[in-house]
This record gives structure tokens, C-alpha cells and sequence, in this order.
């Protein structure tokens, strides 16, 4: 019914009618209905159904409904008839009809002209009210219009709120794709120096090779199978950076980082130059470690340095913090964990949004399909553990 209100508009007056009109025929008349009121007929019955089944179109045409319940209110009032539940109930949704569903303007208009006619109607009447009974009645009508207003109004609010919500979602969602795309820029630029690096090996074997090929076979063999090698690892890193966007300030930042990327064989540096700053780190290595490929190994280190600088801005003074690198035949996992004041500051400080650095976590992993999670820690603090397959 939601979903269709004309329809339960429609249902609504059915309903008004199925009680109203036996109670019209069915009801005792006192002596002064009789003295100045006709006897219900079929005319009156016909006009009371026409007055309520105009309720079916209140929400589409409000105002048109409240100028045929009033006309028909004054026909049953010329005619002599005692007003019936149904009629009367179909003036106050009118009423409120008209409040609820048009503007000010209308609504205002629709208000004054049903107070005037109903209290002109009110001075026609055969009996006369008394004052409490006019007050009471205005008052009545004065309220349904006013409650009709108050709805208006807090749908109107409601629906902004909603709106609202809606344009903070898209800005949110704006922000979180334009950090994934720097971050993919960043990761596409250090793909670029690892391949490069790899291209170069290749090329400086190659001449080699063909220097020695007709003095030492067996060296130029080693060389083409270095070649080999190394242009596999090369293929592989390229086929990362397929689909990863660049702008032309990426292209020449990339040609102006011509340092070498770091990786875990950095690792040591990284954490003393963490405890330098007064965060107490600890390194764990489990398994024989393996060398992974060159993307993996900058991919680790910098989600090291990334989680390691949330602890030092969002963990606190007091914080400790422990690093885990677990080998195994299959994959490498890192694991990141403090003791610190969680993802409350985290969020507190973020305004409720992800941060950039974040957002750069979940890249950098996903580029190479491995699996990150991020969260509160057991006993509090926070922690980051990511899996990365050591095969291409």
C-alpha cells in the first residue's frame, strides 16, 4: 500500500463507508433531527458515497478533493440532512490532504477557505452550536491543517538529510578512487624502475654474449640463460602495470627517481630509523627466508613503513609495536601489530574516512593477489596482516 497510495486512499474511504453509511440508516434519530433534518435516503446516501470516494485522488489532487467534499457538504446542508461520520471525516482528510501534500501558498489558500466554510456552514445550521462547541470545532480543524504542515515539513527534512547523505557517499567515494589512482601511480613508478633495472640487466648480458660467442660457448650459454631469467621476472612485474593509469607528472617523476627501490633487505634500516623517533619495534623472521620477486619485495617494505607510521601518528607515546615476517614454500606473510589506542584515534582523526594510506595497503596487495586484513587487535591496539604468493 505504500508502494501505491491512491490505492490505499481508496481503501480508506471503502472503509469509512462500510461503517458510516449503516450507521446513517441504522442509528436512533432524537426529536430534534426529526424536527429539523429529512430522513436519510438514497439521495443522501448516494452523496455522502460521492463525497468519500473523492478521498481515492487526495494525494494526486488535494485541492480539487477539498473543493468537492465542501460542495458536497453544502448540498447535504441545503438539503436538510444530518451530517454522517463518512462526510465529516472526509472534510478533516481533505483538510489535511491539502496541508500535507502542497505548498505554503496552496495549502494556506485550501486551509482558509475550508475554515471559512465550515463555519458557515456551522451559522446555517438548523441547531445552534454552542461557543465551546465553535471553539472546539475550529480548533479541530486548525489542528488537522497544522498536523498536515508539521508532516510536510519533516518529510521535506527527512528527505534532505537523505540527499544529504547521498552527496557526503559520492564525495567519500570520489575521495577513496582519486587515493587509489595516486597510489597506482606510485606503484606503476617503482614498476618502472624495477623493470627497468631488469631490461638493463638484459642488455649488458646480451653484448656480453655476443662478444664471447665464438671464444666461450659455455659463457654465452650462462649469459642467454640469465637473459632468460631476467626477462621473465621482466614480463611478469609489466604485466602489474598493465591498466595502472599515468599521468604525465607520473612519467617524469618516475624518470627522476633513478635511486634504487627499497626492499626487506631495508628492513633493518627502516626500523631504527622507527626507533630513533621513540617507538619501541621488535623483529620476528619465521621459516628460511626466500627471496621474492623485486614488486613483492617493495610491496612489503612499504606496507611495513605505511603501518608503522599509522602507529607513530595514531598509537601513542607509551605504544610498542612488533614486526613478523613469516616464510613458507608457498607465500610470505607480514604481519604488523601494536599495543596503542586502536582505530579510535584512527578514525577520530580521519573524520570517519580512509585514510590515503589505508587505501594504498589494499592496492598494493591486491596488485599482486594477495590478501590483507586490517583491524583492532585482541586485547586492543591495532594490526595489519598481509599474504603474498612468492610465485609469479
Amino acid at each position: 500500500m505504500a508502494a501505491r497510495p491512491q490505492a490505499a486512499d481508496a481503501v480508506l474511504a471503502l472503509a469509512l463507508l462500510a461503517v458510516g453509511l449503516p450507521e446513517l440508516f441504522l442509528s436512533h434519530r432524537s426529536a430534534e433531527e426529526v424536527r429539523y433534518f429529512a430522513a436519510p435516503d438514497v439521495r443522501q446516501a448516494v452523496l455522502v458515497s460521492a463525497v468519500t470516494l473523492t478521498l481515492a485522488l487526495r494525494q494526486r489532487f488535494p485541492l480539487a478533493t477539498l473543493w468537492i467534499v465542501l460542495a458536497g457538504e453544502c448540498l447535504l446542508s441545503a438539503w436538510k440532512y444530518v451530517p454522517s461520520i463518512p462526510d465529516l471525516v472526509a472534510f478533516l482528510v481533505a483538510v489535511y490532504s491539502v496541508a500535507a501534500h502542497r505548498a505554503l501558498a496552496h495549502s494556506a489558500l485550501g486551509g482558509m477557505v475550508a475554515l471559512a466554510g465550515f463555519n458557515a456552514l456551522m451559522i446555517v445550521f438548523p441547531i445552534r452550536p454552542t461557543l465551546l462547541n465553535f471553539l472546539t470545532n475550529n480548533a479541530l480543524v486548525v489542528g488537522v491543517w497544522v498536523l498536515g504542515r508539521n508532516l510536510r515539513m519533516r518529510r521535506a527534512y527527512f528527505a534532505e538529510l537523505e540527499d544529504r547523505a547521498a552527496r557526503l557517499e559520492r564525495a567519500r567515494g570520489s575521495d577513496a578512487r582519486a587515493a587509489r589512482i595516486e597510489e597506482r601511480s606510485r606503484i606503476a613508478r617503482e614498476l618502472h624502475d624495477v623493470v627497468a633495472h631488469h631490461v638493463s640487466v638484459m642488455t649488458v648480458q646480451a653484448g656480453a654474449a655476443r662478444r664471447i660467442i665464438d671464444r666461450d660457448p659455455g659463457g654465452a650459454r650462462e649469459a642467454m640463460s640469465t637473459i632468460e631469467e631476467v626477462g621473465r621476472t621482466a614480463l611478469s612485474e609489466m604485466r602489474r602495470i598493465v591498466g595502472v593509469l599515468r599521468t604525465d607528472r607520473d612519467e617524469q617523476a618516475a624518470r627522476g627517481e633513478l635511486a634504487p627501490q627499497p626492499g626487506l633487505g631495508d628492513l633493518g634500516e627502516l626500523l631504527d630509523h622507527v626507533r630513533e623517533t621513540g617507538l619501541s619495534v621488535q623483529l620476528w623472521i619465521e621459516g628460511e627466508a626466500r627471496t621474492p620477486s623485486p614488486g613483492v619485495d617493495v610491496a612489503a617494505f612499504r606496507l611495513i613503513q605505511e603501518a608503522l607510521t599509522n602507529t607513530l601518528k595514531h598509537a601513542g607515546p607509551q605504544a610498542r609495536a612488533w614486526v613478523r615476517l613469516r616464510y613458507t614454500a608457498e607465500d610470505l606473510t607480514v604481519e604488523i601489530e601494536d599495543d596503542g589506542r586502536g582505530t579510535a584515534t584512527i578514525v577520530a582523526d580521519n573524520g570517519d574516512k580512509p585514510g590515503h594510506g589505508l587505501v594504498g595497503m589494499y592496492e598494493r596487495v591486491a596488485l599482486y593477489g594477495g590478501e590483507l586484513r586490517i583491524g583492532p587487535r585482541v586485547g586492543g591496539g591495532f594490526g595489519v596482516r598481509a599474504r603474498f604468493p612468492l610465485s609469479a
